[in-house]
Parts: structure tokens; C-alpha cells; sequence
């Protein structure tokens, strides 16, 4: 298998579902889906809506696994897990909550492949927020024009700005602004939450998720922190269109008073 999809989850059946539906839509062939749930009752993928769509994978030929990962112990020990859970070359780390579009996953692993770089995402867009045009917030937007290179991004550096180009709309801006190419273009980012696809072995050798023995159960930005690794030593990039729309429902993360990213070295 080319590509494994990575869905960690908790108490989100609809939103689960809807994710679900969105990859039942791919045109790339050659990926699996895990999916972990740490709901504490039924899990999410036991819903019809969901197992629906279980069936539309497999049918396709894509293998579906469902898995429980309990008792919780935090967002990086449940991403570790999933990353136990595949042997892919490519893993892509996709929330419960975000819809993809058709043809996303083809233009990750294009991407990916082309750039050969350690990770490319997708942001995920607000389309809530579609009215609201924040250019302030658009300016620190820069292509690649090359293959990425690495860079070490702390929240002291400049490259940390970034991150205000994925609040709200604005990836659905940026990607409006480049809707009329016959490719994806490359940008350089900060990090990307919620839609990241990973060159396995980069994951891998900068440590992945192992760090969740080091931090405390309730924690926020441990997606941050794995992606500034492999942005160090092996660079990455987010693409543009994105496909990923982000379903706002409210967070399952509510304790953000420890950031992965700040509590390990």
C-alpha cells in the first residue's frame, strides 16, 4: 500500500461519517484507512451513516481498519498509535472533522512525491469565514519555488507568522487566488492542522509521536511539534487548492494550557 489515512477520533459520529464520505470520493487508488476511537460509549464508527461508507472503501478496494484505543491518555499518545497501526510509505493524518474534496489525496501524493520533501498539507478552511477577507493576516503568504528546504521554526522566528495564512477563510482566499493553474503550487508554512501527509520514514526518524511518555495527558500542539521536526530536517510545504473544509464543530481538545510544542525540547 502506497498510502495509509490516519483518522484519530473521539465522539463524533456525524462528523466522522462526513469525513469518511469525503475519501469514499478519492480517485487515487492505492491507500487504507485506520481509524482510531477513543469515545468512551459506543464508537463513532459504529453509526449506519458511517459504517455506509465503510462499505463504499471497501467495495473500492481500500482497506478499512476500525480500531479502539482506550483508556485516552492525550492527542499525541492517540496519533502515535495509528502510526503503530501502519506500514505505508505515506501516512496521512486526516481529523474527524474535515471533509475532503475530490481529488485531494491525488495532489497530496503528487506533491509529496515531486517535492520530495518530509511533509505537505492541506489547511483546512472556514467557510463559515468565506465573507470575511483578512489581508493582514494573507501577507506573509510565499510560494516555493523550488523544492522546499528545511527550516527551524521556533515561535521566536519570523517564519511563525505563517501561521495566521490557515485562521478562518483564508486558505479558501489563497486558493481562489491561485484556482486558474493547471497544478498545485507550493507555499511556505508554519505548520498545517488537521490534514498533513507525511513521508513515513521522515515521521519516523525525527521521533514521530513518541514524545507523548514526556508530556502530560492533557495537551494541545502535538501535531505543531512533530511538524516543526520534520520541517528541521527535511522541510515541507502546504499546497494550494486545498480540498479540505473543515466542519466546525467544537473542539474535543479543551484543555490547550500545555502546548506540546513548548513542553518538549
Amino acid at each position: 500500500m502506497t498510502l495509509d489515512v490516519l483518522i484519530p477520533t473521539c465522539d463524533r459520529p456525524t462528523e466522522l461519517a462526513t469525513t469518511l464520505a469525503g475519501l469514499a470520493a478519492q480517485d487515487f487508488d492505492d491507500f487504507s484507512v485506520v481509524v482510531s476511537d477513543q469515545s468512551p460509549g459506543e464508537p463513532g464508527y459504529a453509526t449506519p451513516a458511517a459504517q455506509a461508507m465503510v462499505r463504499v472503501l471497501r467495495r473500492a478496494g481500500h482497506e478499512v481498519t476500525l480500531t479502539r484505543n482506550l483508556p485516552r491518555r492525550g492527542m499525541a499518545q492517540q496519533r502515535a498509535h495509528l502510526l503503530a497501526c501502519s506500514t505505508a510509505r505515506y501516512v496521512l493524518y486526516l481529523d474527524d472533522d474535515v471533509w475532503l474534496a475530490p481529488g485531494s489525496i491525488t495532489r497530496l501524493h503528487s506533491a509529496i512525491t515531486e517535492l520530495g520533501c518530509g511533509l505537505v498539507g492541506n489547511a483546512v478552511q472556514g467557510l463559515s469565514y468565506l465573507d470575511d477577507y483578512r489581508p493582514d493576516e494573507l501577507a506573509p503568504f510565499e510560494e516555493w519555488k523550488q523544492a522546499p528546504e528545511p527550516e527551524r521554526i521556533t515561535p521566536e522566528s519570523p517564519q511563525w507568522r505563517r501561521w495566521t495564512l490557515h485562521n478562518a477563510a483564508n486558505p479558501a482566499h489563497l486558493s481562489d487566488a491561485v484556482a486558474n493553474r493547471p497544478r498545485w503550487t507550493a507555499y511556505k508554512i508554519a505548520w498545517v492542522g488537521g490534514c498533513v501527509l507525511y513521508d513515513r520514514e521522515a515521521l519516523v526518524a525525527t521521533g514521530g509521536f513518541d514524545f507523548w511518555r514526556d508530556i502530560p495527558e492533557r495537551h494541545a500542539g502535538e501535531d505543531v511539534l512533530a511538524q516543526l521536526r520534520v520541517l528541521a530536517a527535511y522541510g515541507g510545504a502546504g499546497i494550494l487548492p486545498t480540498g479540505a473544509v473543515h466542519l466546525e464543530a467544537p473542539t474535543t481538545v479543551t484543555d490547550r494550557s500545555v502546548q506540546a510544542y513548548e513542553a518538549v525540547t
